[in-house]
């Protein structure tokens, strides 16, 4: 009996155990659960049409539940073909065995789709961008798949797993700039997606392992790390598209890096952007710039047209309204030398902090102060500066080359011009000899002091027809005090103060006096007269020549001294100038007038001791640009000249009629009373005079003389006026 009872639970054992087995394995084909299945995924999707073939009867060990399985299912979704290799569905066993099967879960499992197929699937997904993205943008690709969904109580979906991978995919990111030969590995549920594997390349870029995270419950966010390989030339049109708004880009001619890429994005539930982080990092092996804009007018270098960077490294974090950017290696204007350079930057708003730092060994030539550092040689560059809309704040510019050092605190510029500083020092050298060393300070007036200023370059600097008045915006009282000044021709003007009031970056008041040595002073003057809107000038020097370097025709002139009063009203100036006593030593225009006037001893003189003048008198009226000389009159010993004419900054044109000192006074002599005369017209008859005319450019005037019989009564006029004042 006992035997009997022990075959007969072994026999038991064993039918069970081959069912489980057959299950298992091979399972029980069966027809019963077709309509079941395709019922379920009906449910889930009403335009699914599924046409099933044999259906299996199984056992999944690992899970102990019982599923049916299909294979090479038929599935037609919105006419779209689904190439499936099989469908497992899962049933609950407490549910089948009472003969009301449950479904726990089905599995999908697709081989690879075409994009195509894929796009008439995706119509019913949200959001609507995504789809149209998909429908529009998506040039090509397949996809593989296994799909697991997971059924509640009530055999409504509960979530979903989906695995697969993504492989030759096209798609255009933004106009004209695709992305090819994208493939990547992906797992999605209900709430996350995860991409693993990212490979393609967006244009001249290549993404290489790129992994993103997709949250999509409760909140839409994205995190992705990927590395990017830049090799960018000017002819890759489509990468310009994806830059061109941003500042400079346009400029950007190659470009070769290796980047480290992070970020992440937040959306709400309208699919809008709540907040962004963005980070990337890593080596510029090469970039290339092409410079737009004349830098040059802006700063003291020479023309910039390219910059070059070379072995950099490269950091920015980009956040809502703030973004810093770290960028050191070697960069090289126009393609010379390359130096060292680091920058800071951090962007918030609207304002933009900025910290720069490089070597340099271009040309700088800073006229201002006769200060030049020629190419070849080494300089230290520091800025720091912050920018907030049209405002510039320099909060630190240093400029050190050897010895010299320019460092300026506290500058800030509104529109283009200084709104206000604190301190700028120079300290300078010219040919190894200190030729600047002083301080500009700006508290309740402006204060310049110092021991050395070079204004050998000054009337040239001020002369230039592009230079701004950088200083419009201030009205101050100005005190300057120099021990010394090198004034032009290497004269050197000693203990030299100023005290006055500027407005609107203009002097409308001066005082100021200054030391040549062996008693000649040079002294300044000048008043506002606010109720007529004038403003009077007037110099009186004991040294000439550093004071007429602006004037081309004044070249030869020696000695004398110096009267000069000005009446200014807007930019207008009326002025008169006198010299006294003074010679024409080696004057080109001089010598060729009398040369050509046939005045061969006057013309040797003039080239060797030189010509003596008792006087010089010039009427003048200054228009912008322009000079208009409407009489200069010089009277001396050996000659006499009445000239009138312009100058400006290309051309010099004189006219005017020149007599030997004997011919004029055999003129003088026969006026009976040298007072208050009318000259007869006979009076000069038979006299001998030359006219001429002298024009040209700077460098290259020509002169051109006509011997005259008749001296007008205008030039003696003249000469007797000024014989009655002696």
């Amino acid at each position: 009996m006992r035997k009997t009872f022990t075959i007969f639970f072994l026999t038991i054992f064993l039918f069970f155990a081959l069912i489980m087995f057959i299950l298992s394995t091979i399972g029980f084909e069966s027809n019963r659960f077709n309509n079941l299945i395709k019922n379920k995924i009906n449910n889930f999707y009403k335009n699914v049409d599924l046409n099933l073939k044999t259906v299996k009867f199984k056992l999944d060990l690992k899970e102990l539940s019982l599923f049916l399985e299909t294979s090479n299912p038929n599935i037609n979704f919105r006419n779209a073909i689904i190439p499936a290799e099989r469908i497992k569905v899962y049933l609950d066993f407490t549910s089948f065995l009472k003969f009301e099967p449950k479904i726990d879960k089905i599995n999908l499992a697709i081989n690879e789709i075409d994009i195509y197929e894929l796009k008439k699937i995706l119509v019913v997904l949200k959001p609507s961008n995504f789809k149209s993205f998909v429908s529009n943008k998506i040039r090509g690709g397949n996809l593989s798949a296994e799909i697991e969904f997971f059924m509640n109580d009530k055999n409504k979906l509960n979530n979903f797993i989906a695995t697969g991978s993504i492989s030759n995919l096209d798609f255009e990111v933004i106009n004209r700039l695709n992305s090819k030969n994208t493939s990547f590995t992906f797992f999605a549920d209900k709430s996350d997606i995860l991409i693993k594997n990212f490979i393609s390349k967006l244009g001249p870029i290549q993404i290489q392992e790129g992994d993103f995270k997709i949250k999509l419950s409760p909140e839409i966010s994205i995190e992705t790390n990927f590395m990017s390989n830049i090799a960018y030339n000017s002819q890759s049109s489509d990468f310009l598209n994806l830059i061109k708004n941003f500042q400079f880009t346009e400029n950007i001619i190659l470009l070769n890096a290796n980047l480290k890429n992070n970020f992440k994005i937040n959306f709400d539930k309208t699919y809008k952007i709540t907040k962004y982080e963005f980070k990337s990092n890593g080596d510029v092996s090469k970039a290339n710039l092409n410079i737009k804009e004349n830098l040059p007018k802006k700063f003291p270098f020479e023309k910039v047209e390219t910059i070059n960077l070379l072995n950099s490294k490269f950091e920015i974090i980009a956040k809502p309204k703030i973004k810093n950017l770290n960028i050191t290696g070697k960069y090289s204007i126009n393609d010379e030398n390359y130096e060292l350079f680091k920058i800071d930057g951090l962007f918030k708003n609207n304002l933009t902090n900025l910290q720069i730092s490089a070597d340099f060994d271009d040309l700088i030539k800073i006229d201002f102060i006769n200060y030049k550092k020629d190419k070849g040689t080494n300089a230290k560059i520091f800025l720091n500066l912050s920018k907030n809309k049209n405002d510039i704040l320099i909060k630190e510019l240093s400029f050190k080359e050897g010895k010299s050092s320019l460092i300026l605190e506290g500058i800030k510029f509104s529109k283009e011009k200084i709104s206000s500083f604190k301190n700028i020092s120079v300290r300078t050298f010219n040919n190894k000899r200190e030729n600047n060393d002083f301080i500009i300070s700006n508290h309740k007036k402006i204060v310049i002091r110092g021991t050395q200023f070079d204004a050998s370059n000054l009337a040239k600097f001020l002369k230039k027809k592009d230079s701004k008045n950088l200083l419009s915006n201030f009205t101050k009282d100005v005190e300057i005090d120099f021990a010394n000044i090198t004034v032009p021709l290497s004269e050197k003007l000693n203990n030299f103060k100023l005290i006055g009031k500027i407005s609107k970056g203009k002097f409308i008041k001066i005082s100021s006096k200054g030391d040549f040595g062996e008693n000649n002073f040079l002294d300044i003057s000048m008043k506002n007269d606010q109720k007529n809107n004038k403003q009077y000038l007037e110099i009186y020097s004991d040294v000439t020549k550093p004071l007429l370097t602006e004037y081309s025709f004044f070249k030869g002139l020696v000695g004398g001294k110096l009267l000069f009063s000005s009446v200014i009203e807007g930019n207008v100036s009326n002025s008169k100038l006198k010299i006294e006593e003074f010679k024409v030593v080696n004057a080109p225009g001089m010598v060729k007038l009398l040369s050509l006037a046939d005045l061969g001893g006057l013309a040797d003189l003039a080239e060797g001791e030189g010509l003596s003048f008792d006087t010089l008198e010039i009427k003048m009226e200054k228009n912008n640009s322009e000079l208009k000389l409407n009489e200069i009159i010089a009277i001396g010993p050996s000659i006499s000249v009445l000239m009138d004419g312009y100058q400006n900054q290309s051309t010099t044109s004189l006219r005017g009629t020149l007599v030997p000192a004997k011919n004029l006074n055999k003129i003088i002599s026969k006026i009976p009373v040298l007072g208050d005369i009318v000259i007869p017209k006979e009076v000069g008859e038979g006299l001998f005079g030359i006219s001429f005319k002298m024009k040209g450019p700077p460098g290259k005037i020509k002169t051109t003389i006509n011997p005259i019989r008749t001296i007008t009564p205008r030039f003696i006029q003249k000469i007797v006026d000024r014989k009655k004042t002696k």
